[in-house]
Parts: structure tokens; C-alpha cells; sequence
């Protein structure tokens, strides 16, 4: 079978396998759609935390059931699925808690090991999530949607409250949706004009703020005053992450969806005089699958405009230099086999 491996920083090689063959409580999957992350690019560029090279990429993934055990989900030959492509050891403190999104021992697809970036791959069957009703790309894009539903699920956020979301990538965009669908006033913040403009339309966003452009003003202006009361930060950049402790209200919520290889300060007698919470949100579990599934059957997230780029698997190296460039435009890249 074809296989895409990241050899090493910025070199990507298209190779030839063997299709691997199911263990014990394991589904053959034949991959039909990839969907590229930040996780992906920040690989590529060598600058991914908790990554080893050599390693086929790939955790947004759908396909079709090829063989699977009987099993009491009732999952068969031919399903259409999602995949959830954080393998949890189910013994930790964490697991045993349910929260499997942050076990002590995680492995991810595409991180820790072998992703998804070939034409098949075996997963454990309780892994898998059946996307009857949905387009394979929709059911490609039900994990990073899954990591936006997470961190607003993490936020517990009340309906009316303000939440200001900064960074306006496939992530944050989630978090503006998800936020906006459990009735926060959502404002969006970022550099660039057109991602404003694409948050507003997509993700519904109330707001847009550009972040050079007095942002601790106009916040303030128009929250009257007060601030925001849950902020997310899902830009991956740490002096964002940083920045990001200067705007939410006293008695408010700091929620870290990005992640960045590298250490975070604050300033204590802020962060004290606030009373504020600081929460990271890590990956997500099978309930915010769930949740995603079924808000995307409703009509609650619209993903046709969501991905803006494809090809295929054939292509992919030779157009994914392409698509780190901010020309490219890319909000969401999709590859097909």
C-alpha cells in the first residue's frame, strides 16, 4: 500500500508497505479522507511536541470498515466512520476518571505512532465512530471539530456570557462555533482581516477583533467594561498565550486549546488579583465525537466552506509546501485516496 512518512524536518517521501493486519479487537480501515493539522505542519517544520521521526502523519481520518470482530457496538463490513485516533491505556488515573483525552501514557495517531497518511490502517473497533447521514469529508473533519467541542465543554460556558476566541485557524474556528452553539456572545480575534471575515460568516463569530489593533480597548469597550468572562487561546503561539492572561474579567476563565513547545510566564499579582481559572484542553473524548456527529447531522456546523483545499494522496507532497504559504489561504486541507 502507499504511505506518506515525514523522514525527518521538512521532508516528506511517499513509500511502499505492507497492509497491515488486524491484532485481536482491531478494524481494518480503508482510509478515504486525510485531513491535514496544525499537529501535521508543526511536524513538518520540526517544531511539534512529542513527536519522533520517522512517522507517517495523519489523525483526521475517515473511511470504510474492511473486517472487523463481532462487537457490541454492532459496528460492521462496509460502515462509514470517524476515527478517534488518541489511544488511551485504560488503566491510568486519568482513564479511570474518563478522561482518556489526557492519559498518563497516550499514544496519538500521526504523533506517537503510525497515523493515517495510507491507503489502510487497523484501529481498535472501539475507536471508531459510525457516521451514517455524513460525507466521508465531513466525517474526516469530526476530530479537530471534536478538540473545539472539548475545550468549550472544558469552558462550561453560560449562555449570554461573553468568549473571546483568539486565533481564527481550523481550531479556533471550531471553539467560536461550538461556543456560539451553547449561546455565548462570541468574539473573534486575530491578525489577518480575511480569517475575521471567515469567522463572522462561518462560525457565526459576533464580533471580530484584530489583535494589532488595540484589542485591551475595544474589548473593553465592548464588554462594557468588564471583559470577557472565558477566553480561549488556540493559537499555538506562545507570546499570544501569554498576552491572552490581560483579557479575561475577574473571576474569569483562561482556557489554552493550542499547544506550544516551549514555557508560559505570567504575571502572579494579575493572575491573583483576577482569581482567575487557567485550564489547558488537551484532544477529546468519544462524547465530544458524539456531540460533533450529531450537532454537523443537524445542521449546527456547515462544513462545505470549512475545507478549502484538496488532492490527492498521489499529490499531497508536491502540494503541501504550497499550502503553508499565507498566499495558499488554507483554512482547512483535505487529501483524498
Amino acid at each position: 500500500m502507499k504511505s506518506i512518512v515525514c523522514e525527518q524536518p521538512y521532508q516528506l517521501k511517499m513509500i511502499e508497505a505492507e497492509q497491515p493486519v488486524p491484532n485481536s479487537g482491531e478494524a481494518l480501515i480503508r482510509v478515504r479522507r486525510i485531513g491535514i493539522c496544525g499537529t501535521d505542519i508543526h511536524a513538518y517544520g520540526g517544531n511539534q511536541p512529542f513527536f519522533s521521526y520517522p512517522r507517517i502523519l495523519g489523525h483526521e481520518l475517515s473511511g470504510h470498515i474492511e473486517s472487523i470482530p463481532v462487537n457490541a457496538s454492532g459496528l460492521k463490513v462496509g460502515d462509514q466512520v470517524s476515527i478517534i485516533p488518541y489511544m488511551e491505556c485504560g488503566k491510568c488515573i486519568a482513564c479511570k476518571s474518563r478522561k482518556t483525552n489526557c492519559c498518563t501514557n497516550m499514544k496519538v495517531l500521526g504523533v506517537h505512532i503510525e497515523g493515517g497518511m495510507r491507503e489502510w490502517i487497523t484501529v481498535p473497533y472501539d475507536h471508531l465512530v459510525k457516521t451514517e447521514g455524513l460525507t466521508l469529508d465531513q466525517s474526516a473533519m469530526i476530530e479537530p471539530l471534536s478538540i473545539g467541542a472539548h475545550a468549550v465543554r472544558r469552558a462550561a460556558i453560560q449562555e449570554g456570557e461573553f468568549a473571546l476566541v483568539i486565533g481564527a485557524g481550523p481550531i479556533g474556528l471550531g471553539v467560536m462555533a461550538f461556543a456560539k452553539e451553547q449561546g455565548a456572545k462570541v468574539i473573534a480575534m486575530d491578525v489577518n482581516n480575511e480569517r475575521l471575515a471567515f469567522a463572522g460568516k462561518w462560525a457565526k463569530a459576533d464580533y471580530s477583533l484584530n489583535v494589532l489593533d488595540q484589542p485591551l480597548e475595544k474589548l473593553a469597550e465592548l464588554t462594557n467594561g468588564e471583559m470577557p468572562t472565558v477566553v480561549f487561546d488556540a493559537t499555538g503561539n506562545a507570546k499570544s498565550m501569554m498576552e491572552a492572561f490581560k483579557y479575561p474579567a475577574h473571576g474569569g476563565r483562561l482556557i489554552y486549546v493550542g499547544l506550544v513547545k516551549s514555557d508560559i510566564s505570567f504575571n502572579d499579582p494579575d493572575f491573583h488579583s483576577k482569581e482567575l481559572t487557567l485550564m489547558g484542553s488537551r484532544n477529546a473524548t468519544r462524547e465530544d465525537f458524539d456531540y460533533v456527529v450529531n450537532t454537523v447531522k443537524n445542521g449546527g456546523v456547515d462544513l462545505s466552506l470549512y475545507i478549502s483545499h484538496r488532492t490527492h494522496l498521489d499529490e499531497m507532497i508536491q502540494q503541501f509546501e504550497g499550502w503553508l504559504t499565507p498566499d495558499a489561504k488554507v483554512i482547512k486541507a483535505i487529501v483524498e485516496i
